[in-house]
């Protein structure tokens, strides 16, 4: 493995039976980059993340971040990284306070209280800490989603959409703070999203999916010369209609 790269992935698959979600795909991602994971519904994106993260069990290949093979040793590596998904709610009944102290308390947080002051500071969260969860807006449980993501100050981020229900203000803002995250702190981070404009203002490199398989990978700006096309969302339409393309990286 190279020590270039937080994160390589090689042979990767996950089977339900005879549906093959990812099939056999192989990508890189290097340290202290933005990667963005991209590909339409049901392309294998979250899956492909869930494996990541050690979720999901994969029925083939390997998967090795920040130096360690995750199917051996990933309770070495997941204290090092945190992911954010707007789809996997946090629980409803505890206040966003109580939820960030267990959540900071599963990765060891030191200073718990002084960590979630700082991000409610940060993600502007004070007037939301006393509330339920569930009771909360879907723009502010993304919020309080990426806070948890940041509680353990992760070398290696896994974002699902970060900013989706966030209005274009709060959006721009998450941005933002993702952006001087990762130049204070070198963080790696593999965004899978469809905001093509998150991908051309954050991602140094873009890996394409359709159908469980990488089918072209590249910077955003190689990617829209390649495709003949001025911005990516363009690519990714021109990409996601084609029925066969190879890996052009």
């Amino acid at each position: 493995m190279s020590p270039e790269h937080a994160i390589e992935v090689r042979g990767l698959a996950k089977r339900y039976g005879t549906l093959e979600a990812v099939r056999g795909i192989d990508f890189s991602v290097r340290r202290g980059t933005t990667t963005a994971l991209l590909g339409g519904n049901g392309a294998g994106k979250t899956t492909t993340l869930s494996m990541l993260l050690g979720v999901l069990l994969p029925s083939a290949g390997e998967i090795h971040i920040l130096g360690e093979d995750m199917r051996r040793h990933r309770y070495r590596v997941l204290p090092r990284m945190n992911f954010t998904s707007p789809y996997v709610d946090l629980p409803k009944r505890l206040t966003v306070r109580e939820n960030l102290k267990v959540y900071a308390g599963l990765y060891g947080v030191p200073d718990t209280r002084g960590r979630i002051a700082e991000l409610a500071g940060e993600l502007d969260l004070d007037a939301l800490l006393p509330r339920p969860y569930g009771d909360l807006s879907a723009g502010q449980r993304t919020r309080v989603s990426l806070a948890k993501a940041l509680l353990n100050r992760p070398e290696v981020l896994l974002l699902d959409e970060p900013t989706a229900s966030l209005d274009p203000d709060v959006g721009d803002r998450m941005r933002s703070l993702l952006e001087n995250y990762q130049r204070r702190t070198g963080a790696t981070m593999l965004l899978a999203t469809h905001n093509m404009g998150e991908v051309e203002r954050m991602c140094d490199d873009v890996i394409m999916l359709r159908a469980g398989q990488v089918v072209d990978q590249g910077s955003p700006e190689a990617l829209a010369e390649r495709y003949g096309h001025d911005n990516m969302e363009a690519v990714f339409l021109d990409i996601a209609r084609r029925e066969d393309r190879g890996v052009q990286a």
